[in-house]
């Protein structure tokens, strides 16, 4: 069982990383902008070498679009015991206000339906590798 000062940290690691979230997703021009080159090269290396060529920029950015939202659900599902619906929620709405932001406020920068998916199952998956490792926490105390 997660102690009140144990649930207290992690909202507040919540709130840390929603702030560098907000701060990468109003950047004003695209974060991943000065990586598209040398990225680029890479794959193209990577597929000389026999990796499939489906896996491209898009695949990497989709990925890297759901890895940085595990964190998100993660510490909602810890902080604030939620259900999976309450996390993908928060997920959801906070990936939403920002590719609305960029839309509304961003010249320079894009806003996907596709970048709210990605987020979104990125804190599906955080809420799942939560109940992983509190389920094994509660296995482990039992013993």
């Amino acid at each position: 069982m997660t102690s009140q000062r144990g649930r207290m940290l992690w909202v507040w690691l919540l709130a840390a990383y929603l702030a560098a979230l907000a701060l990468v997703g109003f950047w004003p021009t695209p974060v991943d902008a000065p990586a598209q080159g040398p990225l680029s090269r890479t794959l193209a290396q990577l597929q000389a070498a026999g990796v499939p060529q489906s896996f491209d920029y898009d695949t990497v950015e989709a990925t890297a679009n759901m890895l940085i939202y595990v964190p998100v659900g993660f510490a909602v599902t810890v902080g604030f015991r939620s259900s999976w619906w309450q996390t993908v929620a928060v997920g959801a709405c906070t990936s939403a206000c920002v590719e609305l932001g960029q839309l509304l406020f961003l010249q320079h920068r894009y806003p996907s339906l596709i970048d709210v998916a990605t987020n979104t199952a990125g804190a599906l998956l955080g809420f799942l590798l939560a109940r992983t490792f509190q389920g094994r926490r509660k296995g482990v105390e039992a013993n």
